[in-house]
């Protein structure tokens, strides 16, 4: 099995920058892909951002050139958050995607903005 945890989060006033950390533990061997989805209140989940183990990282739309994803996806992996906005609120959950057990989960973290 895969275990994830996930740290980091807290309240920010906007503009303001948090990091979160995401750490894989257990049978990390066949992870390819690590990141986090956050949800708002009311709204749908959204995956924010991804790294692969070969580097590869993408990100939605409204996060480009404002968050940062790094780390090793077998690992630990951190998403930098810069000049935060209202928007960015939610709870912030990470994911290790593996070929052997599928997607596993930390627990959420929230994230609030404040203006």
């Amino acid at each position: 099995q895969v275990q994830v945890v996930g740290s980091g989060g807290g309240l920010v006033k906007i503009g303001g920058s948090l990091r979160l950390s995401c750490a894989a533990s257990g049978d990390t061997s066949t992870i390819y892909n690590t990141g986090w989805y956050r949800q708002a209140e009311g709204k749908a989940r959204e995956l924010v951002a991804f790294i692969s183990n070969d580097n590869y990282t993408d990100y939605r739309e409204s996060v480009k050139g404002r968050f940062t994803i790094s780390g090793d996806a077998k690992n630990i992996v951190y998403l930098q958050m810069n000049a935060l906005k209202l928007e960015d609120t939610g709870v912030y959950t990470c994911y290790a995607r593996s070929l052997r057990y599928g997607n596993s989960w930390g627990q959420g973290t929230p994230v609030t903005v404040s203006p």
